[in-house]
């Protein structure tokens, strides 16, 4: 069994809902706390074994590179003023060890077609596919979790969640021949369906690990929900050749591609933090009291 070192991340959206401050600004690059959404996201997939990092990327995305390259400018400026603490944290921005590649995805095709464009990177081997917007924070990686299905399973493994039946119409569901199994295997997969024709209510969220034969299916793959090429649809052709496994994973997700998400993700994240937690926690109480 081939080990998974190469994660996808598409990061080729413009953010709209975040305008004005995505105008300028890659919604990846919009900071909880003290880091980058992207960040966060290639601490996870490092944390998974990942050494290859492929930035699918459109225009204006630009400053999602400069962040993971090294700034000897700013590391020569810390070290001059004995910032030492600040130099390390900088440093571990650019793991020991792990390689970045930008892809550009020329026309917003969707998402089936951004993880295409990165077939000349990853090649004939299983890989993780990441979606910085799903921030998930649990005491080990999702993708991490996930790794361990994979090397159990020998297949493609998808991460979903429950939602209320009225939210099927936000994201791909999946049928399981198995509600009680986790992992459990997929046995139909459908984007974005209306409530009343929804499979489950399990549904999928921005965590992927696929074999290399999605490829070949993203190539036929027509465009579906919203005109685009969904990864969906691909693996729902897949599902007819090989295993695909659900797993329900153990952490809290946020989703950071709305407002309330990113300000939940904000507050619980913040008041985790050992060095401003607590004194985050009393401002907040403080707000609440003069409302």
């Amino acid at each position: 069994m081939k080990k998974i070192t190469t994660a996808v991340f598409p990061v080729a959206g413009r953010g709209t809902r975040f305008l004005p401050a995505t105008k300028a600004v890659p919604k990846e690059m919009l900071p909880i706390v003290d880091k980058p959404l992207v960040q966060y996201a290639v601490e996870e997939a490092v944390a998974a074994g990942a050494t290859k990092i492929v930035f699918v990327t459109g225009r204006y995305k630009r400053a999602i590179e400069d962040h993971f390259d090294n700034d000897f400018e700013l590391e020569r400026e810390l070290e001059q003023q004995g910032k030492d603490d600040l130099l390390e944290l900088l440093r571990e921005t650019v793991p020991p060890g792990v390689s970045f590649v930008s892809v550009r995805q020329p026309a917003p095709l969707g998402l089936g077609h951004a993880v295409l464009c990165a077939e000349g990177v990853v090649g004939d081997e299983p890989f993780f596919v990441h979606l910085p917007d799903d921030l998930i924070h649990g005491d080990v990686a999702c993708l991490e979790q996930m790794r361990q299905v994979y090397e159990a399973t020998g297949s493609s493994v998808i991460a979903t969640e429950q939602v209320p039946r009225e939210h099927t119409k936000r994201y791909g569901i999946v049928a399981l021949d198995d509600v009680t199994a986790n992992p459990a295997r997929i046995t139909q997969i459908v984007e974005k369906p209306k409530p009343e024709d929804a499979p489950s209510t399990q549904a999928v969220v921005g965590r992927y690990i696929l074999t290399p034969a999605i490829f070949d299916l993203l190539r036929t793959t027509g465009r579906g929900a919203g005109g685009e090429i969904q990864l969906t649809d691909a693996i729902a052709d897949l599902l007819g050749k090989e295993s695909v496994y659900s797993y329900s994973f153990k952490g809290t997700r946020y989703d950071c591609g709305n407002k309330l998400g990113f300000l939940r993700a904000t507050v619980e994240i913040g008041m985790a933090q050992p060095d401003i937690g607590e004194d985050f926690r009393e401002m907040l109480l403080e707000t609440l009291d003069k409302k």
